[in-house]
């Protein structure tokens, strides 16, 4: 009977492992866009927490301050970054049922 369990669990794991490579897919899919500063920066980043797009108002761009473009391009960017890893997350959940498991390679959730 003690078998029966074991290749039980195998199979279990070899399902979830489908599950993680069919989400890894998903992930690098995944999109988020973010503004800031009233939509004079617009950025958009991918689950594999890449920069994709960054848009630049023109009337920003020409100003000529620096300091709040810099401001607001880190703000836009961070917040795509957490929209993304959020919805990163919420797959995460789904897959594992909530479980912690050491080892994933998804980036930006911790594993």
């Amino acid at each position: 009977m003690a078998e029966l369990g074991m290749l039980d669990m195998m199979k279990q794991a070899r399902n979830l492992q489908k599950e993680m490579g069919r989400m890894q897919e998903r992930a690098e899919k995944q999109r988020a866009t973010a503004d800031a500063g009233g939509g004079m920066v617009t950025v958009t980043v991918n689950g594999r927490m890449q920069l994709l797009e960054l848009k630049i108002e023109d009337a920003l761009a020409g100003s000529g301050d620096a300091r709040m473009m810099e401001d607001l391009v880190l703000a836009a960017v961070n917040e795509a970054l957490r929209k993304v890893q959020a919805a990163l997350a919420e797959e995460m959940q789904k897959v594992t049922g909530g479980l912690n498991i050491p080892g994933l390679n998804i980036p930006g959730l911790k594993g």
